[in-house]
This record gives structure tokens, C-alpha cells and sequence, in this order.
């Protein structure tokens, strides 16, 4: 086992940021994404190749390895509320804007009419009454396990295009997905007063051994979903149930800085130097520009900003109205009159929306400066013998280590910033084990964001449990690598023929991020 396709790979990369163009497929507005860094002088590209170098030498940490989110890293002390920090470079003015970004997102709203007036206008149907309801602690989401609930975690409904006028909205991003018919994009099982909730997701799991170098067995559980209680007749047959569990909310501004060329050149979606990776990236219309950009957030690469990703989700899951996402009915179906004839709660003095524009402004930057904590034991020598082991093992062709942000990101604090999310942003065929047969996007019904890994061994500690992958299926990250599939193939057959020793430095690495 080597890692020299590996390294070839990013070395590739590197070479192709400067590339004068990158080409994306399906993009009928734009055509042709820009792949040349011109927030950079030659000086600057210079360094930047350099420092994002990949690394050969394994026998010390990276310099600034440990900063995992450059200068907007937390120093804190490690608890429960690691991901809760603002970004360490923020103004004392902005501290403040992230304060009052925090008390709204952890805002209880209510049903329309209530004396509240600029609380209202939850639902009528949801899935959470605050934003921090969904991301607890700022951290991963969970299946609902013994005691807990079903509020970090919900069914996406998607069904294929019936006609062509509906294959042409989705080729043109007009619409990521096609709804069921009556309950919309998203399963809702909460409702106002008066109204009946649309159901709730049911989950069954069979067991699956797998046998590992050195005899060891790892049991691997099977997920099958289904719906119950369905209060408004039957789903469409064609539509498809995908559960999606709340990802972690630390550096979301920086990988929004992150120039959309570095993204662009990991992509190799015809597999041209054969190495088995072919990542795509996710494209979808800006909804303050109505164009196509590159998609980088959310578990199918959907949403093009930080500000449309948390516009959705007031929408989608609390039933709260935006400017950028305008539906004060939230996820309410023509078939569900009782809902649409409930009031809303726009409040014309306030503005247009449930929550206008200073609301959506004070998230978005909430959102954009949550923390990222700093490494642990990044210059241990196990450390260091597990990051030699993910890289041989192929693991860092899709979880890239390292980006250096644009210059001229919107926020100083996220500008120029050498940054460590282990991700490429790309989509992956990550196989039949992990599909959900769901297009979003540009994404198949097997392809996956590759998630970025920062953070990731703090789980435990903010989160209150270890469940990882869209649907909390892996109960550790010996399970979440052994359903990798499609072009994670070779990297998990890599990872179980080592002996447990290897192994165990591998997860003791991805425990350090």
C-alpha cells in the first residue's frame, strides 16, 4: 500500500489552480465557472501552492497544522460548548452582531396570531420551534435512540420528474427536488394547535457482521425507513424517504471563503488520471443573483451561501419566512388546505417576511462565525502515525487536508486564513450501501458532499453521542469508514486489511481534528 496516487492527486490539484478554466456540466446560464484565482497576485499564488502542498514528511506536525480554522480558531477549553465559540478574530462590534445572531437562533417562535407579534408565524407544520432546537450545542445530529427524539434528524421526500417539463425545471436548477405531491420536501412531524402533523419516520435496523484483519469482527446495522401515522393519505409510489441528521455548524464562513477555483480544480468527474476518484461539484442558483454558482453546502451540495442554507431551513423546518425563501406556509402542499388557510405571521411594520432581512442578516452571520476549535495531540507521534495511514490509505483524496481562503472574502476574519476542514466539497458516488435514491441538484441518488472532518472528534463531548454518516447509521468511526463505498471503495478495503494497531492510530488521527 502507497500513497502515491494520492499525492499525485493533490499535486494535480495544486498545479490546477492556476488553470484558466473549469468547465461544469449542466450549467446552461453560466456555462463555464472561472477556475483562475484572481484574488491573488503572482506572489501570493506562489505561496499558496506551496503551503497547500501536500505533506511527505509525517514525523512532525504541519506548521499551523493545529489551527485548524487559521486566525478565527477557538483556544478554548474543550466542554460541551466547543462549538459554540465565536471566531477568534472578530471585531468587538461583530461580537456583538454574533451575540445577537446566537439569541436568534436559539429563538423559541410560536403560532400565528399571538401577542408576541415578531415571534410568530411558526409552522403551520415543522420539525423544530428554534434553529438551535435542530443543531443542539452547534453540533451533530442524532437518529432518535432510546430517549431522544426525532428533532435532529428528518425525512427529505423526493420523487423523479413525471414529464418533461418537470426533467427540464430540474436540469435548468430551477428546483433542487421534486415533492411528494401532498407532503411536500420534507416530512413534518409537529404542528399548530388545531392541525394535524403529517406523520413520523419509523426506522428498523438489521445487523450486518464484517470481518476485519487480525480476525476482528465489526457489526454493521442496516437501516430501512418508513413512514407511520400519515395524516393526510399516502405518499406518492415514486416517492423516495432520505434521513438526513443536522451537521455540525463550526467554519461554515470559511469554507464559504474558500475561492471557488480550489474547489473546481479537485474535481475530475470523467476519472482522467484513474485513480478511481471522480468528484463533481454541486451547482445550484444563488437566490440573491438568480445564477448558477458552485453548491457547497448541505449533505447533497445544494445550497450556494451560508445565508441560503439557513433560509431553507427557517422554511423547511420551522415554517418561518425569509426574503430569500418567501413561504410563510413553510413546507404547506396545495392538498393541504387546512394549513394554508391558517394565519401567518408577517407583521407589515416589521417587513415583508416572517423574519426580514435584519433577522436573516443576524443568523447568517451567526452561522458564518461559529469556531472552530483547535486541534488536540496534533504533534503526538500516534497522531502523526494515523494522518501517515489516512493519507496511505487514500482517505485524503477526498478529505482534502488544507485551503488558503480568497483575499477578498466578504468578512476580514475569514480573508487569507490557511484553514484545515479535511474536505473537497465535491459530490461522490459513495455506493449502493449509503444511496438514498434521491436527485438533489446535481447530485444522483448515490452522490454525497464529502463532509468536512474538523471538529469531528469533539462529537462526543458536544454532542452527547458518536453517530455519524447523513443518517446516524455508524455508531463510531470504525463503522462510518466501513460503509464507505462507489469511489471510497479502495480506501475502506485499505483501512480493514490493516492490523488493529493501524487501525486504531487511523481513528486516534481522525479523533485529533
Amino acid at each position: 500500500m502507497t500513497g502515491i496516487s494520492t499525492f499525485r492527486g493533490f499535486a494535480a490539484a495544486a498545479v490546477l489552480l492556476a488553470a484558466a478554466a473549469v468547465s461544469v456540466a449542466g450549467d446552461p446560464v453560466a456555462g463555464v465557472h472561472s477556475g483562475e484565482r484572481t484574488d491573488l497576485s503572482g506572489n501570493d499564488r506562489s505561496r499558496v501552492l506551496s503551503v497547500i502542498a501536500p505533506t511527505r514528511d509525517f514525523t512532525k506536525a504541519e506548521p499551523y497544522e493545529a489551527m485548524s480554522g487559521g486566525g478565527a480558531t477557538s483556544i478554548a477549553a474543550t466542554n460541551a460548548d466547543s462549538f459554540s465559540h465565536f471566531s477568534a478574530n472578530l471585531t468587538f462590534k461583530e461580537e456583538e452582531t454574533f451575540k445577537l445572531g446566537n439569541a436568534l437562533f436559539r429563538k423559541l417562535w410560536v403560532s400565528s396570531p399571538s401577542s408576541t407579534q415578531a415571534s410568530d408565524g411558526l409552522g403551520p407544520l415543522f420539525n423544530a420551534r428554534a434553529c438551535q432546537s435542530c443543531h443542539l450545542k452547534d453540533g451533530r445530529g442524532h437518529p432518535p435512540e432510546g430517549a431522544r427524539d426525532a428533532t435532529s434528524m428528518f425525512l427529505r421526500l423526493a420523487r423523479p420528474p413525471a414529464d418533461d417539463a418537470e426533467r427540464a425545471r430540474l436540469a435548468a436548477f430551477e428546483i433542487a427536488s421534486l415533492p411528494d405531491p401532498v407532503y411536500g420536501g420534507q416530512l413534518q412531524d409537529l404542528a399548530v394547535p388545531g392541525l394535524a402533523a403529517e406523520g413520523r419516520m419509523a426506522i428498523a435496523y438489521t445487523e450486518e457482521s464484517r470481518t476485519l484483519a487480525g480476525g476482528d469482527v465489526v457489526s454493521l446495522r442496516r437501516p430501512a425507513y418508513s413512514v407511520a401515522d400519515l395524516a393526510y393519505g399516502d405518499l406518492d409510489p415514486t416517492t423516495t424517504l432520505s434521513p438526513r441528521v443536522t451537521q455540525p455548524m463550526i467554519g461554515l464562513g470559511l469554507i464559504q471563503a474558500i475561492h471557488e477555483a480550489d474547489i473546481l480544480a479537485l474535481a475530475d468527474p470523467a476519472d482522467t488520471n484513474g485513480d478511481g476518484i471522480s468528484g463533481r461539484p454541486g451547482t445550484a442558483r444563488d437566490p440573491a443573483t438568480g445564477r448558477l454558482a458552485l453548491a457547497r453546502f448541505g449533505w447533497k451540495a445544494q445550497n450556494v451561501t451560508v445565508r441560503q442554507q439557513s433560509a431553507e431551513a427557517f422554511a423547511g423546518d420551522i415554517g418561518i419566512s425569509t426574503p430569500e425563501a418567501d413561504r410563510s406556509h413553510g413546507d404547506c402542499t396545495d392538498r393541504q388546505q387546512a394549513c394554508l388557510a391558517l394565519p401567518v405571521g408577517v407583521q407589515p411594520r416589521l417587513g415583508d417576511t416572517e423574519a426580514p432581512e435584519p433577522v436573516l442578516d443576524l443568523v447568517t452571520f451567526y452561522a458564518e462565525n461559529l469556531a472552530v476549535p483547535a486541534r488536540r495531540k496534533a504533534s503526538f507521534p500516534e497522531t502523526l502515525a494515523g494522518k501517515k495511514l489516512f493519507y496511505e490509505a487514500g482517505c485524503a483524496a477526498c478529505h482534502t487536508p488544507k485551503f488558503v481562503t480568497r483575499r477578498d472574502a466578504g468578512n476580514r476574519a475569514h480573508a487569507f486564513q490557511l484553514i484545515w476542514p479535511y474536505s473537497d466539497f465535491l459530490l461522490h458516488d459513495m455506493g449502493d450501501g449509503l444511496a438514498d435514491g434521491q436527485q438533489v441538484g446535481a447530485a444522483s441518488g448515490k452522490e454525497w458532499r464529502t463532509p468536512p472532518l474538523w471538529g469531528i472528534g469533539l462529537t462526543k463531548t458536544v454532542s452527547g453521542h458518536t453517530f455519524f454518516l447523513h443518517d446516524g447509521r455508524a455508531r463510531d468511526l470504525t463503522e462510518a469508514i466501513l460503509w464507505h463505498g462507489g469511489e471510497a471503495e479502495t480506501a475502506r478495503d485499505r483501512f480493514a486489511a490493516m492490523e488493529k494497531a493501524d487501525r486504531d492510530a487511523l481513528v486516534a488521527f481522525l479523533e485529533s481534528l
